[in-house]
């Protein structure tokens, strides 16, 4: 019961963060940061997961731990049960709530693979600590049933550790990908092939030889593409190209917050390219 209070109270701290982040993220483009702050939300999320697990699982597994080695009678369960029914309906509540919002952003993925994509840590991060929390309710409750049934009062600390254990694993999952999206994730194959053909398509490019992305925020992408022009254009007709290019590019996806266009043929996009990523692997 110690462990799941404590796991409720860093769960309350934890949407605080969230919020926090979601607002800060918000804030628009100055002159220190050009790119704007949507990061900071990344950055919350990957505190948020730290806390689950030096908070959550670090006094769950203590606890637990302790009471192994000290055990306690359970004098009146009865109390634990009413509390973690009405623990578990509210958390079952919030659970469906979260889980209808993260599947209609999903679509048809799988539930791990639309995990691994997403760039939204808040939607993903609500739904994976309901899921944890009803898990635990499910520990914390077998445990008291066995600590009374069988007199075996180290069986409530067992469940303790066993809540600790799935917090912990929770967090590494949480933690893993919020370091992921903070470093900076690509935006989705089928965006990218999009922009290149919105840009392909424009009066005056030759060809797209591809683009790099990045998410600065789950709503704002940073693009640098690399297109071939023709020969023919002179410096005033290829900023007119590249001004329709912007236009066509952020009607289509407003998710766009910066687009850089740099003209390359496709040898030299190549390799510059490869002499990229044979840096990033010495």
């Amino acid at each position: 019961m110690l462990s799941e209070a404590v796991h409720s109270l860093v769960d309350c701290g934890n949407e605080v963060l969230l919020l926090y982040g979601q607002r800060r993220a918000a804030r628009p483009p100055d002159i220190e940061h050009p790119f704007g702050y949507g990061r900071e939300l990344y950055f919350w999320s990957f505190v948020v997961a730290l806390l689950i697990f030096a908070l959550g699982a670090g006094i769950s597994i203590y606890e637990g731990v302790l009471h192994i080695l000290e055990p306690e009678k359970i004098r009146d369960p009865l109390i634990n049960y009413i509390v973690l029914a009405l623990a578990f309906v509210f958390e079952g509540a919030s659970w469906v709530v979260s889980f209808r919002q993260f599947r209609a952003a999903s679509g048809k993925s799988e539930l791990y693979d639309a995990f691994v994509r997403s760039k939204d840590p808040p939607s993903f991060m609500v739904l994976f600590e309901d899921s944890a929390a009803l898990l635990g309710i499910v520990f914390a409750a077998l445990g008291t049933f066995g600590s009374v049934t069988f007199d075996m009062p180290m069986l409530d600390g067992l469940a303790s550790i066993l809540i600790g254990l799935v917090l912990a694993g929770v967090a590494i999952l949480l933690a893993r990908e919020s370091k992921s999206l903070l470093i900076g994730e690509p935006a989705e194959r089928e965006l990218v092939d999009s922009i290149l053909r919105d840009a392909a398509g424009v009066h005056g490019v030759v060809r797209a030889n591809g683009a790099l992305t990045s998410h600065l925020s789950p709503d704002d992408i940073v693009v640098s593409l690399s297109l071939e022009f023709e020969d023919s254009l002179r410096v005033p007709e290829l900023e007119e190209v590249v001004r329709e290019i912007e236009r066509v590019v952020r009607e289509k996806h407003p998710q766009v917050a910066s687009l850089f266009v740099k003209p390359q043929t496709p040898r030299r996009f190549k390799e510059a390219l490869r002499a990229r990523f044979e840096q990033g692997r010495e």
